[in-house]
């Protein structure tokens, strides 16, 4: 097997060609072709909600297959939108909720909010990034991890948003040798013990990071084998038995919202 860090640096310095092969995929090109004919005449959260084949594109747009089912949950995050601060997006601290209400903003724009370069192109862009790590996924579920943190790490600006997105936090948990049992304590002092291996702050820095997702690579390919079987795929795949927990995130809002 090719190793994990070989294999993420062969699709890292080469994205661009990485994703014009995924666009090539017959299913790819269906649904995308879908998506661009209609996501026009989508007025609003309803329309939303009810086009299954939009829905479904959307979420799996913004690396939200695990909780698709939970339309009560996404329906609450695009009526609050982000121009408040107690809007439920915004209380989250999983950032795939404010990406995707401050890209779908029916509360702000309306009718209108479809129009607009980041619900069409911008959407499409992400759909073909979160196929491109998937199908990465395949063959080594390292690397599908470590596409995923490259991509999401320059965004994270609190503890609190590795804690709260399971790829993310597999990641750091490998890298910096977190044991299991760190996840069954409460979440301020899980905050407490992984700021103080990891400054977030340095994820701002492609070099920091890239020698973080190094750490990562080399850890998991001592600590894992070429199963395809492997439980890791839970933290992606769609599903109750995989999804984020919901009392996890309400924990984590309320956190976020007593820190305001």
């Amino acid at each position: 097997m090719i190793p994990t860090l070989t294999s993420y640096r062969q699709i890292a310095k080469n994205v661009d060609a990485s994703l014009q092969r995924i666009a090539t995929d017959p299913v790819v090109q269906r649904e995308t072709a879908y998506y661009e004919a209609n996501i026009s005449k989508i007025k609003s959260i309803g329309d939303f909600m009810a086009d299954k084949r939009i829905y479904a594109y959307v979420l799996h747009a913004f690396g939200m297959d695990d909780i698709a089912s939970s339309k009560a949950l996404i329906r609450k995050i695009l009526e609050g939108g982000v121009d408040t601060t107690r809007s439920l997006a915004n209380a989250m601290s999983d950032r795939r909720f404010r990406d995707l209400a401050e890209t779908f903003n029916f509360a702000r724009y309306g009718a209108a909010t479809t129009s607009f370069t980041r619900t069409q192109k911008g959407t499409v862009e992400r759909y073909m990034r979160t196929t491109l790590e998937q199908t990465a996924g395949q063959t080594n579920e390292g690397v599908r991890l470590a596409l995923y943190f490259q991509r999401r790490a320059p965004e994270v600006t609190s503890i609190y948003q590795i804690l709260g997105d399971k790829a993310l936090y597999k990641v750091v948990e490998t890298a910096l040798s977190l044991p299991p049992s760190l996840s069954a304590i409460g979440l301020e002092k899980q905050a407490s013990i992984v700021s103080q291996k990891l400054d977030i702050s340095s994820l701002a820095d492609p070099q920091s990071t890239g020698r973080l997702i190094a750490r990562f690579s080399n850890m998991w390919d001592l600590t894992h084998n070429s199963s395809s079987s492997s439980p890791v795929l839970q933290l992606f795949q769609s599903g109750p038995a995989s999804a984020i927990s919901m009392d996890t995130l309400a924990s984590i809002q309320n956190l976020s919202v007593r820190r305001r």
